[in-house]
């Protein structure tokens, strides 16, 4: 199949092509305007007079058309492109923030977490989203979606990663629009209450009270959490343990509301709605009631992102099916992404969920009927598991590269978890659903409660034995960007020599193979050639790293504290060997001494060259010690009390001597 041969496919690479240019290499909101007017208005002279649409004028035409639409697209969705976007107006110390809640996060263990629009500065229109942040020792009370509050608090930068290979959160929110935070306290805001509602203040409202009724059901946590996440996209009450045994059983997109979910509810839905297709005109009332039921249970779970897309992508589906037009899937995939990205959001493109769900699902609608013509067995139960099994195996496929890249690890018996699971997730989210609605009317039998409670608790237990299985979950997996791109150059030349055998094809396979070892070679042999001493950032520890290679020693006050940033140094370093050692109270690096003063307080009297390393808050008079041995530079880690940084920098500062607090500048790398 000639995949390029099709409108739809080369609009949305096109589409996809030009948002690409505009984010990596962003320009003025007004020359993209220009721009994309100027190819527009081209391409209706071109389409005026030129006789023969299939001529190579307007072929290149509508493709410029559509990649200058790509960049004038992503780069107006970025909030700092418009004139009202608080970062481009006037603040003092003194100003008034009107915010409103748009969005409930997870708290951490310290805190509840928000995202807000801003609404207005003073009395000035503003656009923008912030992070809010209040601490759970301050006894405020929660906020809920639509609510308004008034504060005076300071914008605060979101910090950068400490630590080598950390997952980069201010990245992260960046892409979602929001680039600096607040820290509510009970003397900063007010709230308003909710004067106005938004339609996610709705949902959030009726989700609200479905889970109050859900809880009166008498649904143990465990398993509540996991119906919240299943049918409502409310991971918030699942426990970690919880989660994690999702993940290493590879099974965590069940947890996420996604295109698995919809597209179950849109074969339920059709079953349900058959009878009406008798009626005159009755096809297109099930086509209006299928495509309205699947956006109110968008509208219920929340619209997340990943609801919208699955949502949008399968109303196409419905239309498809509707028209009785099903086969061409490949088009009805890119028009789906091409109206997802236009007219949604383009900074989609760039979230891992959204491109695990198309990579999932065009390696389904791509590999699985190859699988089929594979083998077909002649048994209807064992053709039957080996469809489930083709299904499992062709989206974990196709999310692979993504998964390593993004998670770097890879769950060995995902097609267990999957199989016992995905059959009856249908029978699942139905009868879920059925529960919601009974709990609503306060007519649930205690007995249908019972029942659904023990199959969530049957399917947490099937997770949780594959999750234990700890033998076959491949983790701390090295995968970087450009092994992403080659691993699926790598795939999509095996699928097309699986399909049709040619010489060429398997020519170019086998060197794509052969340029993904060599690159995977060549990294080894790099990080091999490397040595450095380094200083991560962890509060209350000391973890000072001497790399040589691929090995390590860890020099830390504390060894069982340090699994998580020495883990991410180990991935990004593609570390095989990692010792461990008590920290000492000198050391020699490059040819430069470092002193380590612990809480102890006991440092050499004679001057050396070198550095100091002030660890767990050491009881020093910081002036005279510099007097004593004349360090080029002191260096503070997340061992020691804030008051105390403040006061060694202020003296660093008077004595003109470098100062680096990890907890603010990051992990030290000794020179």
């Amino acid at each position: 199949m000639k995949l390029l041969a099709f409108v739809p496919i080369k609009l949305t690479l096109l589409l996809i092509i030009g948002i690409l240019i505009g984010y990596y290499f962003p320009f003025d909101l007004r020359y993209a305007i220009g721009l994309t007017l100027f190819f527009f208005i081209t391409l209706g002279i071109v389409y005026q007079f030129e006789q023969n649409k299939k001529r190579v004028l307007f072929g290149y035409t509508t493709a410029l058309t559509t990649i200058s639409l790509g960049i004038f697209i992503i780069i107006n969705a970025q909030p700092k492109a418009h004139t009202y976007h608080y970062s481009k107006l006037k603040q003092t110390e003194s100003s008034v923030w009107h915010l409103q809640i748009r969005e409930v996060l997870k708290p951490t263990i310290f805190s509840e977490r928000y995202i807000a629009t801003i609404q207005h500065i003073d009395s000035s229109y503003a656009t923008g989203k912030l992070l809010l942040s209040n601490n759970h020792v301050d006894s405020m009370p929660s906020l809920q979606v639509d609510d308004e509050l008034l504060s005076t608090a300071q914008l605060s930068k979101i910090s950068l990663p400490l630590n080598p290979y950390q997952f980069n959160y201010k990245k992260y929110l960046g892409q979602l629009g929001i680039y600096h935070q607040i820290k509510l306290t009970s003397d900063n805001y007010i709230t308003k209450g909710k004067e106005s509602k938004t339609i996610y203040g709705i949902a959030a409202t009726a989700r609200n009270h479905i889970i109050k009724k859900l809880e009166y059901q008498g649904f143990e946590p465990e398993e509540l959490g996991v119906i919240q996440a299943l049918l409502l996209g409310q991971r918030n009450d699942i426990s970690k343990e919880t989660y994690d045994n999702y993940k290493n059983a590879g099974a965590v997109h069940i947890l996420a509301l996604s295109g698995l979910h919809i597209g179950i509810l849109l074969l339920v839905l059709q079953f349900l709605l058959r009878p009406l297709e008798y009626l005159p005109q009755g096809k297109k009332i099930s086509l209006l009631l299928t495509v309205l039921l699947l956006w109110g249970f968008a509208l219920l779970a929340g619209l997340s992102a990943s609801i919208v897309r699955a949502c949008t992508m399968f109303s196409f589906v419905a239309y498809a099916l509707y028209l009785n037009r099903p086969s061409n899937t490949f088009n009805i995939l890119a028009l789906s992404m091409f109206f997802i990205l236009l007219f949604i959001n383009p900074n989609l493109l760039f979230q891992v969920g959204f491109q695990m769900s198309y990579a999932a699902v065009l390696a389904i609608v791509w590999i699985y009927p190859l699988l089929q013509k594979f083998w077909y067995p002649k048994l209807k139960p064992l053709r039957y598991i080996w469809q489930l099994l083709s299904v499992s195996v062709a989206a974990q496929l196709g999310v692979l590269p993504i998964s390593l890249f993004y998670f770097h690890q890879f769950p060995g018996l995902f097609f267990i978890s999957n199989l016992l699971i995905i059959p009856a997730l249908g029978f699942i989210l139905g009868t879920g659903i059925l529960v919601i609605i009974l709990s609503l009317i306060d007519q649930l039998p205690s007995r249908l409660a019972w029942f659904y409670n023990e199959i969530i608790s049957y399917m947490n237990a099937v997770v949780a034995w594959v999750a234990r299985q700890e033998n076959f979950i491949f983790k701390h997996i090295s995968f970087d960007g450009k092994q992403l791109l080659l691993a699926f150059l790598v795939l999509i030349l095996f699928v097309l020599v699986f399909t049709k055998t040619k010489f060429k094809r398997l020519a170019l396979f086998l060197g794509s193979i052969l340029c993904f070892q060599c690159y995977t070679i060549y990294q080894e042999i790099r990080m091999a050639s490397q040595s450095e001493v380094l200083l991560l950032h962890q509060t209350r520890n000391t973890l000072l790293v001497e790399r040589i290679g691929t090995s390590a020693t860890i020099y830390a006050s504390d060894t069982t504290r340090s699994q998580v940033p020495i883990t991410d140094l180990k991935i990004g370093k593609r570390l095989n060997t990692i010792k461990y050692d008590t920290l000492a109270n000198s050391y020699l690096v490059h040819g430069k001494s470092l002193i380590v003063i612990d809480s102890l307080g006991i440092y050499p009297t004679e001057k050396r060259e070198g550095s100091l390393l002030l660890t767990n808050s050491p009881k020093v008079n910081l002036d005279r010690l510099i007097s004593t041995t004349n360090p080029s530079q002191i260096i503070a880690d997340g061992s020691n009390y804030i008051s105390y940084i403040k006061r060694w920098r202020a003296t660093c500062l008077k004595r003109k001597i470098p100062f680096h607090y990890t907890g603010e500048k990051g992990f030290y790398k000794f020179k």
